[in-house]
């Protein structure tokens, strides 16, 4: 079993503090409309829903910014929104929790990508997708690389989140890979199917065990130290982190033997967001001086206070702290 002191654990946690992270990839606000169904609809067979409350979160891109923000970082976000309101609450909701926007993109014939959930007793009745996730075109793809180039010269890490919602195509990919490499940056990649190997290069590159298994079209092997190293090299990265939920996770680095953690959840409620909660602690941890090793270490943590939490959430550094004071598979 991997360990992590607790002394290292408060060492990273407090280097964290002002590192500067930078955001690449699929903004999203995420909207809840939450009520309660007394009846069935006479004009169809489908609820009625009176609706008692609306909110809104942050969610893709733009939540793995609000966790890097919780945990004591600052953040400058790139990514794409529509000239609609959406794009202005999700452009507030970011500045709101202390994330930089001037990386923004604004399009105005493509619209903000928006996900509606209704709610009736905590179950959820219909979810409501707006978005536009065809590939982004020349002229935006130049100005996502615009912003990465002007603003990654002051950040300490990158993280490149991929909800195959157009903003992540090749051009933004590699450029800002490059742009990370060139400054001796560290990289993170949460990636999706559409450009799962595209990514050579990143520092960490981060799938959950079915989309390596899709992209590979084979069977995975998480405990064969080869398969991983051989994965790792025809990914061409410098450390597979794959994440397998209450399996744990498996952390193949260059010249390293393979870490396997089990998972640190106990109580789980909710797994939304825990992907870019793991991505954030990751690029920050990266960005205070972890090895990736620790970094994964910090970021099994990290998910377990998430994944206790109902809906999409943030992890404070004294949470991370406490869970892992907690639990034994810190010395």
């Amino acid at each position: 079993m991997a360990r992590l002191s607790l002394n290292r654990v408060e060492d990273i946690l407090n280097a964290i503090q002002g590192k500067r992270v930078l955001v690449v990839g699929d903004l999203m606000l995420d909207l809840y409309i939450t009520g309660h169904v007394e009846r069935i609809s006479p004009e169809a067979p489908v609820p009625v829903v009176r609706v008692d409350e609306e909110a809104s979160a942050l969610g893709g891109a733009s939540n793995v910014a609000a966790n890097a923000v919780a945990l004591g970082a600052s953040c400058q976000v790139v990514g794409v929104v529509g000239n609609d309101s959406h794009g202005v609450t999700l452009a507030r909701e970011l500045e709101r929790m202390g994330a930089r926007t001037d990386g923004l993109v604004r399009v105005a014939e493509r619209p903000t990508t928006v996900k509606t959930r209704v709610l009736a007793g905590h179950q959820q009745v219909v979810r409501f997708d707006h978005e536009d996730d065809s590939p982004v075109g020349p002229s935006e793809t130049d100005g996502l690389l615009s912003m990465v180039k002007l603003l990654i010269g002051d950040c300490d890490a990158v993280a490149l989140e991929d909800y195959n919602k157009g903003v992540l195509v090749p051009a933004v990919i590699r450029g800002s890979l490059q742009a990370a490499a060139d400054r001796s940056i560290p990289s993170v990649v949460d990636p999706k199917r559409l450009n799962f190997f595209e990514y050579g290069g990143a520092t960490v590159f981060k799938p959950n065990s079915r989309e390596l298994w899709e992209a590979l079209g084979e069977p995975i092997h998480p405990d064969n130290p080869d398969w991983m190293e051989a994965i790792r090299a025809r990914l061409d990265v410098e450390t597979l982190l794959l994440t397998m939920g209450e399996k744990g996770m498996a952390v193949r680095t260059r010249s390293q033997p393979l870490l396997r953690a089990p998972t640190a959840a106990r109580d789980v409620y909710d797994v939304s967001g825990a992907g870019d909660t793991v991505t954030a602690v990751v690029a920050a941890a990266l960005a205070a001086g972890a090895t990736s090793a620790e970094a994964a270490l910090l970021a099994n943590h990290a998910a377990a206070v998430e994944v206790g939490k109902v809906g999409v959430a943030t992890v404070s550094p004294e949470e991370i702290l406490e869970h892992c004071t907690r639990h034994p598979d810190v010395d």
